[in-house]
């Protein structure tokens, strides 16, 4: 059985509320200094660093916590804060159904280079004039998060976009053009949302292409602009990601771990995990244990 303690729902005791702010200073405060424990959420986390110690594990890669970060943390991913002292930030959580409420096309995100679903995950490094335009926002949004105003929300999606635009301009890869059209940029998407349904049986780029009415080819060069990776790369550190968080948090056995991520034979699964990791998967979760 599956141990990940996984959130599901942005306010746990107001479940109609889809969005989230606090003071990572505040959340340390609460937690009593302690580290908490490797987590999931059902939603999107963005962290807005502006001074802290220690490391930030997203799926089993560790990053060290400097000055002026932003971490982004897909829905999904498993996630763990390790502070060394206290940090100065903020924490934001938002889901689908905020999106969704205030006018924030799903797309939007989508083609976004933020949230990075599966793979490395590094943080966002802007200089100091870029993150004190982050922080601005950060802090309208926390003070409107805590008031009475009028139509707040919609508020809050109007600087969390910008936040997001500003973000999104720092990256080095493929920035997003204001001028995008969303409504129409759908292939990364259906891609994605075909690989996280098709993932355990079809390994193959050509199943994909075919299921997406193109060349495999075609296919490999879109995604590769998009998110910086291969369709097929995108592939296989799906089933990494997946076998790792298995091998971690599961008690099955590399056999019944193969088996369910398509491996009829152990020995390819086996093959195939440490051609991507350096390590077998028994090295890798018994390295992974050493670290806790």
């Amino acid at each position: 059985m599956e141990t990940v303690k996984t959130y599901k729902n942005v306010n746990s005791e107001k479940k109609n509320i889809h969005f989230g702010i606090s003071k990572m200073e505040t959340i340390y405060n609460n937690r009593g200094g302690k580290i908490d424990v490797p987590h999931r959420h059902n939603y999107y986390t963005v962290l807005i660093i502006k001074k802290a110690n220690g490391f930030h594990k997203i799926d089993f890669n560790s990053y060290p916590l400097a000055n002026r970060q932003i971490f982004f943390v897909a829905p999904g991913q498993v996630h763990q804060v390790i502070e060394t002292e206290k940090s100065i930030g903020f924490a934001m959580t938002f889901s689908n159904q905020f999106l969704v409420e205030n006018s924030i096309p799903l797309s939007f995100i989508n083609s976004l280079n933020l949230f990075q679903n599966y793979g490395q995950t590094p943080p966002l490094l802007p200089n100091e004039a870029q993150f004190d335009t982050i922080e601005n926002y950060s802090n309208q949004i926390f003070t409107l998060f805590f008031s009475h105003a009028k139509m707040k929300y919609l508020s809050i999606g109007s600087f969390l976009k910008l936040l997001l635009i500003e973000c999104n301009d720092i990256c080095a890869m493929n920035p997003i053009s204001l001028d995008v059209n969303f409504t129409r940029d759908h292939l990364i998407q259906n891609f994605k949302t075909l690989v996280d349904k098709h993932y355990k049986t079809e390994h193959s780029t050509s199943y994909y292409a075919t299921e997406l009415h193109m060349t495999p080819d075609n296919l490999n060069r879109n995604v590769k602009t998009k998110i910086g990776k291969t369709a097929k790369e995108y592939i296989q550190s799906r089933i990494l990601t997946e076998a790792k968080r298995l091998l971690y948090f599961t008690n099955l056995s590399n056999k019944e771990i193969g088996y369910q991520l398509g491996y009829n034979v152990p020995a390819n699964f086996s093959a195939f995990f440490k051609k991507h990791t350096q390590l077998s998967p028994l090295n890798f979760k018994k390295k992974e244990n050493r670290s806790e």
